[in-house]
C-alpha cells in the first residue's frame, strides 16, 4: 500500500480537509483531488454507490494524489476488507456504540496479528499480486487510517472504551446524527451538540488519537480547529449546491441590473 499522505499530515500536527462523496462519480473525486483537498471519504453508507463505483473513485482518488477512505454502513469484515483491497486507505465506520462494535472494525482492517482481516494479497491493493505478501501486510497495518464514529446515545455512554481502544486513529464526531439523538434535528451548533462534542475533544486527544467532525463552512471549520479538531470534513453535494446558488443569484441580479 502506498504512503497515506493524509495520515502523516495528522502525525505531523497539521490540519486535514475533506470531503464525503455521496454521489457515485469518479470524476467529482478527481476534481477535488486536483483542488487541493487532502482526502475524500466515498459515502457508502448513503447514497447509491455501490462496490465497483466505489472501486473506480479510489482510482480516480489515486490519479489526483488525494488519500481515498470509504464509509461503510455495514460493519462485518466480508463487507469492509473488500473497500481495503480495492485500494481504500481508511475507513470512517459510523454507529459505533461501544468497545465490541470499534474491535470489530480494527480486526477487519488489520493483518494478523493485529487484527483479524482475511489475506488477499492479489488484490488491487498489492498490485495484483506483484508486492511481496509480508511487504504488503507490513504497509496495510501501518498505512490504513481507521476511524469510529460515535453519533448515537449509547456511543456517548460508553465514549470511554471507545476512545481507549487499540488500533483506531481517530473519533469521529458526528454532529448531524448527534443533534438528531439529542433532540435537536439538524441544529449542529445548538449548545447541546456543541457540549457533547466539546467534551470528548480532550479526552481522544489525550488517548492519542485524532478527534474528527463534519463542517459546513470555514467559520465552523476554524472554531473546530480552534479546539484541537485537525480532521475536518465538508460535504461535496453542499460545496455544489453552495457554488451554484452564488452564481445563479449574482448572475441573474447582474443581468437585471
Amino acid at each position: 500500500m502506498k504512503r497515506n499522505s493524509m495520515k502523516e499530515k495528522l502525525e505531523n500536527n497539521e490540519s486535514v480537509i475533506g470531503a464525503f462523496v455521496s454521489t457515485p462519480s469518479p470524476s467529482t473525486v478527481e476534481m477535488l483531488g486536483w483542488l487541493g483537498m487532502d482526502y475524500v471519504i466515498i459515502d457508502c453508507e448513503h447514497g447509491a454507490t455501490d462496490y465497483e463505483t466505489a472501486e473506480n473513485m479510489i482510482r480516480a482518488a489515486e490519479l489526483a494524489n488525494v488519500t481515498p477512505m470509504v464509509r461503510a454502513g455495514l460493519n462485518l469484515q466480508q463487507n469492509l476488507q473488500r473497500y481495503l483491497d480495492a485500494g481504500a486507505q481508511g475507513v470512517l465506520i459510523p454507529l459505533i456504540n461501544n468497545a465490541s462494535d470499534g474491535q470489530k472494525v480494527v480486526d477487519s482492517c488489520k493483518y494478523p496479528p493485529e487484527g483479524k482481516r482475511g489475506l488477499f494479497s492479489a488484490s488491487r491493493t498489492g498490485k495484483y499480486g506483484m508486492i511481496p505478501i509480508p511487504e504488503h501486510v507490513k504497509t496495510s497495518n501501518k498505512e490504513i487510517f481507521i476511524a469510529l464514529q460515535i453519533e448515537t446515545l449509547d456511543g456517548i455512554k460508553n465514549q470511554d472504551e471507545i476512545i481507549e481502544l487499540d488500533g483506531v486513529d481517530s473519533v469521529f464526531l458526528g454532529p448531524g446524527d448527534l443533534s438528531s439523538v439529542l433532540g435537536v434535528h439538524g441544529q449542529v451548533a445548538h449548545e447541546k451538540v456543541r457540549n457533547t462534542i466539546e467534551s470528548m475533544v480532550p479526552k481522544i486527544i489525550n488517548a492519542g488519537k485524532f478527534p474528527g467532525t463534519l463542517v459546513t463552512d470555514s467559520d465552523q471549520a476554524k472554531y473546530w480547529n480552534d479546539r484541537g479538531i485537525n480532521f475536518l470534513i465538508g460535504s461535496a453535494n453542499r460545496f455544489l449546491m453552495n457554488g451554484s446558488k452564488e452564481f445563479i443569484e449574482t448572475t441573474r441580479a447582474k443581468l437585471k441590473s
